[in-house]
């Protein structure tokens, strides 16, 4: 069958996020506290007095249109990076450019941005340092983790971090309501938005969601027919594209939910191959090595406490080196905590002792336990009574460390997982054999 003139039109065209992507600050929508008259960036982009900063939020919220903004508005050079597929050596290059261009030479130092700072190495964050205590270039980098924990303290220190926040029913209903009038395809189509209920929940505050949606449900609707967006339409569109909706969305917490539980249950195989779709899919390597972090300590705890020693190294080894070499330390780890005995001890024994510090917020520490800076707090009987462990045989005493009213509480039951558990829990037995005695 032969394709339309329009269908050519329509096949030709950039996805309508890109085609409703705003050029000035008049168009940008949301971060009020940010670009509204008088704000920080606003200030800055009227003055043309930029300095480096950081914009962290979550995805789809305007960080790399706002970069853009900014260059454009300022009438700076604009380079970009991305620090999935950037290194070293990339880096080196924009910043020989920068300091090539007659921008720089003229005093308006070029705008290097980065998108997904955070997963830059610290290598590759110390490659851009120079450049930017110098003013070689105006860094803008954008983060959806928080900068504090994933950009090294000196560039940090040279940046200012604006926090970016999800948008607010309010302004997705004016990017619905001038995508539908101002897009050149929409705005030649007879639409009639009924219900905005479900598109908004599912767009959770995400511009590019909100569009993907919107063009995915007018795409749903023949060239000649009346589209009404409601509730049902919406919900029903979006199970028959969930792909095309959301590629990082559903698949994306089957997969780690998968590994996880593959890790925990055991499996080195499985968990290793949902290590690679993972990593096959673009996903952000110190995801993967705070959630082994947290696995070696949930899952793995007391049973094996050398677990966490090393997921805590792959995190440090991953930061510093990035990808693609992170492959090989996440694959050594992953393997390494899947073989691994298992306790959840830890885990249940903290979610006990918060759930009994909740009950008994006011338990008084028994006097004897407690420290004695003054006079005064002696004469009260502070500290009085206190055996001071190291005096006993063993290098133990038999004292009642918990508050009275809960007196002989136990919150920590060792796992039956074998060594080394189970030296702790032999232990335990012979210190308390009213609580652990067999």
């Amino acid at each position: 069958m032969a394709m339309t003139d329009s269908n050519v039109v329509n096949r030709m065209l950039p996805p309508l996020p890109e085609r409703m992507r705003p050029g000035t600050l008049d168009q940008y929508v949301g971060q009020r506290h940010l670009v509204g008259k008088g704000s920080i960036l606003w200030n800055m982009i009227h003055t043309g007095n930029l300095s480096s900063f950081i914009l962290w939020g979550p995805p789809g919220v305007g960080k790399t249109t706002l970069a853009r903004i900014v260059a454009h508005s300022t009438g700076r050079e604009f380079h970009t990076l991305s620090a999935v597929s950037a290194g070293v050596r990339e880096v080196r290059e924009v910043i020989d450019k920068a300091r090539n261009s007659s921008l720089f030479s003229s005093g308006q130092a070029p705008i290097l941005f980065i998108d997904e700072i955070h997963r830059f190495s610290k290598s590759q964050q110390d490659a851009l340092l120079g450049a930017v205590e110098d003013g070689t270039v105006v860094l803008i980098g954008a983060t959806t983790e928080n900068p504090s924990f994933e950009v090294i303290t000196p560039l940090l220190s040279r940046c200012q971090v604006f926090v970016l926040k999800p948008l607010e029913p309010a302004d997705l209903e004016e990017l619905l309501n001038r995508a539908i009038h101002t897009d050149e395809i929409l705005r030649t189509r007879d639409v009639t938005v009924a219900e905005t209920g479900a598109l908004f929940r599912h767009s959770g505050g995400d511009a590019r969601k909100l569009l993907n949606i919107l063009e995915i449900v007018t795409g749903s609707f023949g060239a000649d027919e009346k589209i009404v967006i409601d509730n049902r339409t919406v919900t029903s569109c979006l199970q028959e594209n969930i792909a095309i909706y959301d590629k990082g969305g559903e698949m994306h917490y089957d997969i780690i939910s998968a590994f996880i539980k593959s890790v925990r249950g055991s499996d080195p195989n499985a968990a290793v191959y949902y290590l690679a779709r993972m990593l096959n899919g673009g996903e952000d390597p110190l995801f993967i090595a705070r959630r082994l972090c947290i696995l070696a300590a949930e899952d793995i705890g007391l049973a094996n406490p050398n677990a966490l020693l090393l997921a805590n190294a792959c995190f440090q080894i991953v930061h510093n080196i990035g990808m693609p070499e992170a492959r090989i330390p996440l694959s050594e780890t992953t393997i390494y905590l899947a073989s691994s005995a298992k306790s959840n001890s830890a885990y249940l024994a903290i979610d006990r002792a918060m759930a009994l510090a909740r009950e008994t917020p006011a338990a008084p520490v028994p006097l004897y336990l407690r420290n004695a800076p003054t006079k005064l707090m002696e004469d009260l009987g502070y500290a009085d009574g206190y055996r001071y462990a190291h005096d006993y045989p063993g290098h133990w005493t038999d004292l009642e460390f918990m508050p009275e009213e809960i007196a002989g509480t136990t919150l920590y039951e060792p796992a039956d997982t074998g060594r080394p558990e189970q030296n702790m829990a032999d232990r335990l037995a012979g210190l308390w054999p009213k609580y652990y005695g067999k």
